[in-house]
């Protein structure tokens, strides 16, 4: 029973984050990838790491091809991959039975380093930036002419990271929770069998 919860949560949760990826439904930058990495990290032994990893590369070609009509998988992916993966490995540094408070915090930590690798990879490959401290510090704040400044996409990775990693942490702290009281709820005591009458 505790095993049929636990895959129609992650199931839920993989489903409400594909459809949450869609192009236009959620504002910049505003995404529940960096805390979902994570909390793949932080309940490694009840949400596949697998199972958000291939969630995430299908939403990706799914709207490189059908609604941005470019290449299903480019070059700059192997910059946001890899963020991924520093986001999973911090999330096996704290335990799945600490404070949403201190989860929180994790997922804060998590989007501020996506941003960070990201926004690098960026100035690494776009000839638009000067490869210097300036360049850099122009892809972390302003960006290149013509888009958005890049610390408003900043502001939106911070907010979805502590917001979404709050959320998931929750629901599985809670199942948890819920689970050992099914465990610790006392079964109920047979009725003693009525005696046999001597005839």
């Amino acid at each position: 029973m505790k095993e049929k919860r636990n895959i129609i949560l992650v199931a839920l949760v993989l489903l409400a984050f594909a459809l949450s990826r869609w192009p236009g439904l959620l504002p910049q930058n505003f995404s529940a990838a960096y805390a979902l990495v994570f909390c793949a990290g932080v309940f490694h032994r009840r949400l596949p790491w697998w199972a958000v990893g291939l969630t995430l590369l299908a939403t990706d070609v799914i709207k490189n091809v059908w609604h941005y009509h470019t290449d299903a998988v480019s070059d700059y992916m192997i910059a946001i991959y890899a963020a991924y993966v520093v986001l999973f490995w911090m999330g096996r540094q704290f335990s799945a039975a600490g404070s949403l408070t201190r989860l929180t915090g994790g997922g804060l930590m998590g989007a501020i380093l996506f941003y960070l690798i990201t926004n690098t990879a960026s100035w690494l490959q776009n000839p638009e930036y000067v490869k210097s401290l300036a360049g850099w510090w122009q892809a972390l704040t302003v960006g290149t002419l013509g888009w958005p400044e890049t610390w408003k996409f900043f502001s939106n990775t911070l907010l979805s990271g502590g917001l979404f990693t709050g959320v998931i942490a929750f629901l599985f702290q809670s199942q948890t929770e819920d689970a050992k009281e099914d465990a610790e709820e006392p079964a109920e005591e047979p009725e003693p069998e009525a005696e046999n009458s001597k005839s």
